[in-house]
């Protein structure tokens, strides 16, 4: 019997499958079985012109942002150095701003610099 990978969405290991495409009884989550190109495409983080990011490049806030629970504002045009991507939640990236501290910034407010 062949190992089948797990649920990319839920990590559930009783995935079956069904013809070309591998489904997940918990999450009811579908995919091909030569997805693995598909979740390579999904692990690229763009900014808000549509440029790669990588670890480590340095971005240019395009905006005023608020942070929440806090009067503190980013102001557009900080530029924020050696970033790091998140691919583990809707903040993707993960940094430090000097006087404010380490946050996480949504890709879409930034441009590569």
């Amino acid at each position: 019997m062949s190992q089948l990978p797990p649920c990319p969405k839920c990590n559930c290991e009783y995935t079956y499958e069904d013809a070309d495409t591998i489904i997940c009884p918990e999450c009811a989550y579908e995919w091909s079985n030569n997805a693995v190109s598909d979740e390579a495409s999904s692990k690229v983080v763009k900014d808000a012109h549509g440029t790669i990011l990588h670890d480590g490049d340095t971005v240019t806030v395009i905006k005023d942002l608020k942070l929440k629970g806090s009067s503190a504002v980013i102001k557009g045009g900080t530029k924020v150095k050696n970033i790091r991507l998140n691919f583990e939640s809707d903040h993707n990236i993960d940094c430090k701003i000097e006087g404010i501290g380490a946050m996480g910034l949504k890709s879409e407010f930034v441009k590569k610099a």
